[in-house]
């Protein structure tokens, strides 16, 4: 056993002492004391806690690897992940105003991705241990909506009969105003008998749909999302902001961000997320790479009256990002790319003269990457507000603002 003082918390939410040692489960301003292998701390002991320590919300948090840091205080977790975005535009000589953190409240996740196998007495579903592949069950979570929770017994059965005894499927479970919308991943192939036990199995558990791979097999209600007025059915299996709580602080921090904008474009729109509510304000052009999802978001604005034009362009923007001359037909936009960042569509817009962008990212550190192209543009960035809807996670999100002085 050796003894070790944490220093700080790693980006993975693991405490980091000199070495480094890498102790999972503690926090700054901790002696604790443990077995060093490689370069982590196992059969880890606290010997003099921290003040921000308190007892774990949920039963399961020592075994389950969905969460990281219950350990630690509200206050504690929520400056550690402004920290975490401050560090990251810090490394690129960033340094702005943080507005106050929004954290989701508990029992809000929405939409969650359960392990599910079988086993010799029926089957199992959960989340994968820490570093593992054993399945924890998670009956009590603390993180997610009671009706997501529901999820678990629809994801242990869909493994009883669709999956072999060394299989596991990754069964995705997402509320919706119509009840749970459910995608099933790595199953074995759809035959007869099977699609009749899944249409069954969706009756059962009055799921509203149900798809297996890439086919949806029952659709017994139409699983709408709601965005703004719009009611919207996203592709099976679609990204969808993580809380509803969550969506709202980014959404509403955007539209401070572009108040006066009259011509907006939407980068990366998804379903309309962001498309839909401003359309009730001002003129917007929703572009996508998965037409799916822009089928979607067409087919939800059609069923909204008084909205302003609002238009769809299915477009890699990885590939093929918007050109200043393109870019020069809107006032400003609205950009919230997946966790690779933005850098092609970045860098067209540095050479434009957009006035106006709100950067939404769920990756401080392309963020900063993305912000240090935008600054030396000569854009000016505003305030960074971080959104915590993955609570307890080392996730982060946050949205700001960035403007171009034109003379």
């Amino acid at each position: 056993m050796s003894e070790h003082d944490i220093i700080r918390l790693g980006h993975q939410g693991d405490g980091i002492a000199e070495g480094p040692v890498f102790a999972p489960l503690t926090l700054p301003g901790e002696r604790v004391s443990g077995t060093l292998v490689g370069q982590t701390l196992t059969e880890v002991r606290i010997v003099t806690p921290s003040a921000d320590r308190v007892t774990a919300p949920c039963r399961h948090f020592r075994s389950c690897g969905g969460c990281q840091v219950q350990h630690g205080s509200d206050g504690f977790v929520a400056d550690w992940k402004q920290d975490l975005v401050r560090s990251a535009l810090s490394a690129h000589g960033i340094t702005p105003e943080f507005l106050p953190i929004h954290v989701s409240p508990p029992q809000s996740r929405r939409r969650a991705t359960f392990a599910a196998k079988r086993t010799k007495k029926g089957a199992m579903a959960g989340f994968h241990a820490r570093g593992s592949d054993v399945i924890i069950e998670v009956p009590d979570c603390r993180l997610l909506h009671p009706d997501v929770i529901r999820g678990l017994v629809v994801a242990s059965d869909l493994a009883e009969i669709g999956t072999s005894r060394k299989a596991v499927l990754a069964v995705s479970v997402t509320q919706s105003r119509a009840g749970l919308d459910v995608a099933v991943m790595d199953g074995k192939p759809l035959d007869g008998p099977l699609r009749i036990a899944l249409a069954s199995l969706a009756e059962r558990h009055d799921l509203a749909r149900l798809a297996w791979g890439d086919e949806v097999v029952v659709t017994r209600r139409t699983p709408e999302q709601m965005f703004g007025a719009a009611r919207v059915v996203p592709p099976s299996g679609a990204f969808l902001q993580a809380t509803a709580e969550g969506e709202a602080a980014l959404l509403a921090e955007t539209e401070t961000i572009l108040a006066g904008a009259r011509r907006i474009v939407d980068l990366f729109s998804g379903c309309g997320t962001f498309a839909l509510p401003i359309a009730q304000r001002a003129q917007v052009h929703a572009v996508e790479g998965d037409a799916a999802m822009l089928a979607a978001l067409d087919a939800g604005r059609r069923g909204v009256d008084g909205l302003y034009p609002l238009s769809t362009e299915a477009r890699d923007l990885f590939r093929r990002p918007l050109l200043p001359d393109e870019l020069s037909r809107f006032d400003a936009a609205v950009i919230d790319p997946p966790r690779a960042g933005a850098e092609a569509q970045i860098s067209e817009i540095a050479k434009s003269r957009l006035r106006c962008l709100a950067y939404v990212s769920c990756n401080p550190v392309t963020f900063a990457r993305d912000a240090r192209v935008l600054l030396a543009a000569g854009y000016k960035m505003g305030p960074v507000r971080v959104v915590d809807q993955f609570r307890w996670s080392s996730h982060v999100e946050l949205v700001a603002g960035f403007r171009l002085n034109i003379a």
